[in-house]
């Protein structure tokens, strides 16, 4: 049987046995449930005084392994002479051996009839191209079961997301028949299978002590897996929401949303969906378990048509960057949050005005630039036109900033023209594009000798906090308002939408500032 509660690894690539047995100390000390010892990572390793030191002294349970090369590890040696090493692991009553497919027939007439109850053996495959078939990962952990493995782990590469959802049925089914499994996928587009395996069953995961010590690709800290992810918290009734993106590993959501659920006791999980394609993605995560996204960065047009039914604001601005999976019937339905959260961040940032709810916005009648056409850049155009401002959309590209002004009944430019384009003093201001965003730092998508026209200058990208953008123009005498403000906000209402309830602003706002 599976344990009541997936297991924490947290894996030692030290290069020395003393090394190795500091990371026992590390890992038993940020709350592991296991330490895997990875002896193909030693530089020297004498096998039985090694072995039998570190698991004499162990302050956790160990899991023994000695990947070779041609499974993806480092030891290029012999193979009797490895899997003799994981027969003394065995012998020394190692708490988990693990060992590969490809040899485990070989190694169970080796240790035929002297393996302890109480060690349990992990039989492995590893395919580090791509994930089979739900049928060919089904054959797979039968095959690897009729050995006689007491824990069948299956470990695949994501080349799409939608790879993972494969993964989540293969450890559903084999939670059906009661077979222990651990079954993750690698690369930054199988992430969540790291850490929804509590949602569906996985017997283990895996994190990190710190970055830089990861035994596979796309591994994380442990210390993420237990405090942002919280994954001794997961179960299988948690509610999963993500954010969906491309890239999407900057991303401060996770930090932000899986505290403020914490706070009011809300029952789920905020994951990054790193995705290629968007539709494709929904259709794959079709059932209720994936309760509402956040949509960013390139997708939040697409959202508009993957959607059954859009917000009449969202549907005018032709852009989605919230999606809720409605219970009823579980219909997709998409709204945009970006919009009030920038509107009332860039209102607050003009001089002297700090009246809520006021007849009239200070943005009326002013010249409102944004640049970038896409999303984000919508959401600002919309926004403040709504508000009476007279809108400029200036792009890189002259035709997609011509289709966003007239849709909105504004003007258009490209980003050479606007170097030039002053009409007026104390215009606005709205970079709407990934200019300047980690790590293109020392990009901006304006002169600083163009920003002394300006009053206010709103940058979206919030990462670095301050842009060489809004360093400028402070330094031109505009006000400046961070993307940290408009993020704050449109996440507030992003968090309302998934839990209906009222947001934690002060504790949401700590937490944007305490990670930047």
């Amino acid at each position: 049987m599976a344990p009541s509660k997936t297991l924490f690894c947290v894996p030692s690539v030290a290069k020395t046995p003393e090394e190795m047995a500091g990371d026992m100390a590390s890992a038993a000390a940020i709350g592991a449930d296991v330490v895997e010892l990875r002896l193909d990572c030693l530089s020297s390793f004498q096998p039985r005084s090694d072995l039998e030191r570190l698991l004499n002294n162990r302050p956790l349970p160990a899991l023994v392994t000695y990947r070779p090369k041609w499974e993806g590890g480092e030891y290029d040696g012999d193979d009797d002479t490895r899997l003799e090493v994981l027969r003394l692991a065995v012998q020394l009553g190692a708490d988990y051996v693990d060992v590969e497919f490809k040899v485990a027939e070989k190694f169970l007439n080796l240790i035929s009839g002297q393996k302890p109850e109480n060690v349990k053996l992990i039989i492995s495959s590893h395919n580090y191209e791509m994930t089979p078939s739900v049928d060919e990962l089904g054959n797979l952990a039968a095959s690897i079961q009729s050995l006689g493995a007491d824990i069948v782990k299956i470990v695949t590469t994501a080349n799409d997301i939608s790879d993972v959802s494969r993964m989540f049925q293969l450890i559903v089914h084999s939670q059906e028949k009661q077979v222990p499994i651990i079954g993750l996928v690698m690369k930054e587009r199988g992430i969540i299978s790291r850490l929804l395996c509590p949602k569906f069953g996985g017997y283990l995961t895996f994190g990190s002590l710190n970055k830089g010590k990861e035994s596979a690709p796309g591994q994380i800290t442990g210390s993420d897996l237990l405090n942002v992810y919280r994954i001794r918290e997961i179960g299988p009734d948690t509610k999963v929401f993500g954010i969906i993106g491309k890239p999407v590993g900057h991303s401060k959501s996770p930090n932000l949303h899986n505290e403020a659920f914490r706070s009011v006791g809300f029952n789920a999980v905020y994951v990054p969906y790193l995705v290629d394609d968007l539709s494709s993605f929904l259709n794959t995560y079709s059932s209720p378990d994936f309760a509402g996204f956040s949509c960013t960065i390139p997708h939040k047009e697409a959202a508009v048509t993957c959607c059954d039914e859009v917000d009449p604001i969202a549907k005018a601005i032709g852009a989605v960057n919230t999606i809720i999976r409605r219970p009823s019937d579980g219909k997709l339905i998409g709204y945009n949050t970006d919009y009030v959260g920038a509107i009332s961040a860039i209102e607050d940032g003009i001089a002297g005005y700090r009246v809520k709810d006021a007849a009239v916005s200070p943005l009326a009648g002013r010249l409102f630039v944004v640049i970038g056409a896409g999303g984000a850049g919508k959401a600002l155009a919309y926004g403040a036109k709504a508000k009476g401002a007279k809108v400029i959309i200036a792009n890189r590209t002259y035709e997609r900033a011509k289709e966003l002004a007239n849709l909105i009944g504004g003007h258009a430019l490209t980003l050479a023209e606007l170097e030039n384009y002053h009409p007026e003093d104390g215009m606005i201001l709205a970079n709407t594009t990934s200019i300047g965003m980690h790590p293109n730092v020392n990009d901006t998508p304006l002169s600083k000798q163009a920003l002394k026209h300006y009053a206010v200058v709103f940058d979206a990208v919030y990462t670095p906090k301050v842009t060489r953008l809004l360093r400028e123009a402070e330094e031109s005498g505009a006000n400046v308002v961070s993307g940290l403000e408009m993020f704050i906000r449109q996440a507030m209402g992003q968090f309302e939408l998934f839990t209906g309830l009222t947001a934690p602003e002060s504790l949401m706002r700590d937490i944007v500032m305490r990670s930047t």
